[in-house]
């Protein structure tokens, strides 16, 4: 479902990837870990589409990125890509029900059909009392699980998170992991996680070792 080939990126002389390699199946939930410096985001936001590699390519569901203009790479981010960060990143002055639905109305849906989703979505997260909340009335677990659910408005082909959990605790860290493979197991939604919790890259589906700009282990576990 996403294939990553021969990607290399440099900023100035410094080269932070050096011909990476990826397949990720539909349905897979992996993991990617490694020390600081790695390469892990830079390499998660190319396959995103926020950044552009110096060559290599990426292909989601068929498409090759590097073949689409801005225009139409908007479009298919858009789309098909959903994000997660540590940080949750949603916008102070809406309400929960509000920041979801913001992906929909960039990609055109109606708002009455984006505002029906959005409520189905946050009501599947478990917090349907919680759509007119903005995010500072929010916990930090509640504030992820939004986030989430943005992240879900399109029906995206991947959801890519850099350290989702890495501003919680232990207990909402522990129900935002299992979040995820509720949705890869009701939704067959696909995940790739940049994560320093070794907790969350041992029960993921792989876990893909960088170090210095290369991939230099891609372990499965057995299911």
């Amino acid at each position: 479902m996403i294939e990553v080939n021969g990607i290399t990126k440099s900023f100035g002389t410094l080269q932070v990837l050096k011909g990476i390699n990826l397949s990720v199946k539909q349905g897979e939930i992996i993991s990617i870990v490694g020390a600081s410096g790695a390469g892990k985001t830079t390499l998660l936001q190319i396959i995103g589409t926020l950044d552009k590699a110096d060559s290599g390519s990426v292909t989601i569901n068929g498409v090759n990125l590097s073949k689409l203009n801005d225009s139409r790479l908007s479009d298919f981010r858009n789309q098909n890509i959903g994000f997660v960060f540590q940080f949750h990143q949603l916008l102070p002055e809406f309400t929960a029900l509000e920041n979801v639905m913001i992906p929909a109305l960039i990609g055109n849906v109606k708002e009455s059909q984006a505002k029906a989703k959005a409520k189905e979505l946050l009501d599947m997260l478990g917090l349907s009392d919680r759509v007119t909340h903005k995010p500072n009335e929010l916990s930090g677990g509640e504030k992820q699980r939004v986030a989430v659910a943005r992240s879900l408005i399109n029906n995206p082909a991947v959801i890519l998170a850099d350290e989702p959990s890495g501003s919680l605790d232990t207990e909402n860290k522990e129900d935002l992991h299992q979040l995820f493979f509720k949705l890869r197991d009701t939704l067959g939604q696909t995940f790739v996680i940049v994560t320093h919790d070794e907790h969350l890259a041992s029960i993921t589906d792989r876990t893909v070792h960088m170090r210095d700009g290369m991939i230099i282990d891609n372990q499965s576990i057995d299911l």
